[in-house]
Formats: C-alpha cells, structure tokens, sequence
C-alpha cells in the first residue's frame, strides 16, 4: 500500500467515524469534519483513479460552478427557489457556507465512479464521445439527486441548515425546482469535466485495486447509512435504501466484473481498459 493510498484510508476511516457520530448530536463542528473529510477523501481517491491533473481539474470545475450555482440560488432564487442559509454549516464565501463547494465535488466524483462502474464496469471511460458523455453525466446526475431526496429534507428540517421561501412542495415540502436544480448543476460539474478529458485524459500512476475503485463507493454507502438511520422524516429512510441503495448494488457488481476480468487476464497483461469508439 502507498502512502497517498494510506491517506486515503485514513481518510475514508475518519469521515465514516464522523459521520456516525452526527447520527447522536448533529453540530456544526461535526457537519464541517465530516464535509471536509468527505472532500479530502474523495480528491486522494480522484487521484489514485483519475490521476493527479484530472482530479485537480474535477475540483476545480466542482467547487467553482458549485459556488457560484450556490450563490446565484441564495440571492436571486436560480436553479434551487428562493432560500437562504443560516448559520448551522458554518462560515460563508459570500453566501454560501465554504463546505458546500466541497460536497459539490465529492458528490459529484462519486457518482462519476458510480456511473462508469455501473455501465462500463470500469472508473473511467476517458475519452467519450459527446453523446455518450451526455449520457452518463445525466446518470451521474441522477445518483446525486438520489442523495438529495433524504438530505435535502433533513438538512431543511431538522437542521435548519437552509431555509426556503416555499415549504408546500410535493416531496415533504421540498419543491421539484430544487430537486431539478440539483440535477441539472451536478450534471454541467460532470459534463464539463468530461469535456477537460479531452485535453488531459486520466492517467493513474499505477495499477489500480479493488481498495481503490471502492472508497468512493464505501462514501455513497456511508452516506445512504446515515440516511437510513437518521433521515427526516422518517419515510425518507426506507426510501434511501432503495433509491441509492439500487445503484450502489449496480456499482459492487460492475466493480467485481472488473475484478474477475482482472483475474482472468494472463499473467502480466494490463488491466481490461475501455476506449472510446
């Protein structure tokens, strides 16, 4: 194991400790821990998988848009409907709270790996063509919303994290604008960084194992637990079973086809890499 890969560990280990501790007392102090664990974790694993420029590239383009699609939506009421933060995630750029950019990217970066697990059984397609990089960056996007349906009620609430202008929405109060707004942000993070692809294709530094390909999966699975156990309301546990639950299964099968190609590849050859056509 190398030591970025040790980080790593100790990374993924830290947010899971952090974020089962919010399940007893959901502080500001641990809300911000777990955001930048989560962040830290997701950008080391970004590395190992995409390789360094790739996933400072993903960063870059997840925290920016992130921000500003954050921003535009607290003060003029764009993508999300009109709300305001509050003081419960701690200190602001502007008026967004610093951790939310952050979650935009490790959402984001875990749903990229979802998806291309999911369809192509591997990390990464590199370089796509357009269409299908439309394709599965709307998937990604998907994944992310699927996140949103129990945080976003528990976060609005519960912890009063933000709050909206209009509470009479069809999902426990939520509108459907907010729900399209998350779709429709996490889809351009993915798809523009799809597009930088093109330039800077991924290049991990090694050969990459199973430990790799599944820390951004144990990060959905951390994430879909927490719900399960401490969603509110409560129907939104039951529903963050299935509706992450069903493909984050997907993923752990695409990930073991993966393993077994692996293992059945003669001795020395590299691993099953899927190009574009």
């Amino acid at each position: 194991m190398t030591q970025l890969n040790r980080v790593t560990c100790i990374l993924l280990l830290a947010f899971l400790a952090v974020t089962a501790a919010r399940g007893a007392s959901d502080t500001t102090l641990l809300l911000i821990a777990s955001s930048i664990l989560m962040f830290a974790c997701c950008w080391a694993s970004a590395t190992h998988l995409l390789g360094a420029r790739a996933a400072a590239n993903f960063v870059a383009i997840a925290t920016s848009v992130g921000w500003f699609a954050e921003e535009m939506g607290a003060n003029f009421g764009w993508f999300f409907g009109d709300y305001h933060y509050t003081n419960v995630l701690g200190p602001t750029l502007g008026s967004t709270p610093f951790v939310i950019p952050l979650m935009w990217f490790a959402l984001c970066y875990t749903a990229y790996v979802l998806a291309n697990l999911i369809v192509w059984q591997t990390p990464s397609d590199g370089v796509s063509p357009t269409g299908r990089g439309i394709v599965l960056s709307f998937l990604a996007a998907l994944l992310v919303t699927a996140y949103d349906l129990g945080a976003d009620p528990y976060m609005v609430f519960k912890l009063q994290a933000w709050i909206m202008e209009k509470k009479d929405g069809w999902w426990f109060g939520e509108t459907l604008q907010g729900f399209f707004g998350w779709a429709t942000v996490s889809f351009t993070i993915i798809f523009l960084f799809r597009l930088t692809l093109r330039r800077w294709v991924p290049a991990p530094k090694r050969a990459l194992s199973k430990f790799d390909m599944g820390v951004p999966l144990t990060v959905y699975a951390g994430s879909m637990v927490f719900q399960m156990c401490a969603g509110t309301p409560v129907e939104t546990r039951t529903i963050a079973f299935f509706a992450m639950g069903i493909p984050l299964l997907c993923a752990v099968c695409g990930l073991q086809r993966w393993h077994h190609a692996i293992e059945q590849a003669p001795q020395g050859a590299d691993a099953p890499v899927r190009e574009a056509a």
